[in-house]
């Protein structure tokens, strides 16, 4: 069974830079595409970037682009979220998942979250 956990959140003022990581065990071929979603309070859950780990192909929402990066050590089984020029909308609880691909519809396997906060 795949076990994803997350680390590196904190809180940072506006501006700042956090790097998020997500370790990953007991994956199978299922696993292939690593992604980071982030809940806010009383707000939906949404996608924030992907990455496919055999081609490093990656995708982002749109207001994170050109400040989050999202990359893979496979050596590592690790996924890193670097994100900079936080803002207070960034806040947010950051979850990591793993599914077949990035468009897949349901991502099968979670970890336990890390709490990101964007304040001065």
């Amino acid at each position: 069974e795949v076990q994803l956990v997350e680390s590196g959140g904190g809180v940072v003022q506006p501006g700042g830079s956090l790097r998020l990581s997500c370790v990953i065990s007991g994956f199978t071929s299922d696993d292939d595409a690593i992604a980071w979603f982030r809940q806010a309070p009383e707000k939906e859950r949404e996608g924030v970037s992907c990455i496919r780990r055999t081609d490093g192909r990656t995708v982002y929402r749109d207001s994170v682009k050109g400040r989050f990066t999202i990359s893979s050590n496979n050596a590592k089984n690790t996924v890193y979220l670097q994100m900079n020029s936080l803002e207070p909308e960034d806040t947010a609880v950051y979850y990591c998942a793993s599914a077949t691909t990035c468009s897949s519809p349901r991502f099968r396997s979670w970890g336990q979250g890390t709490q990101v906060t964007v304040s001065s």
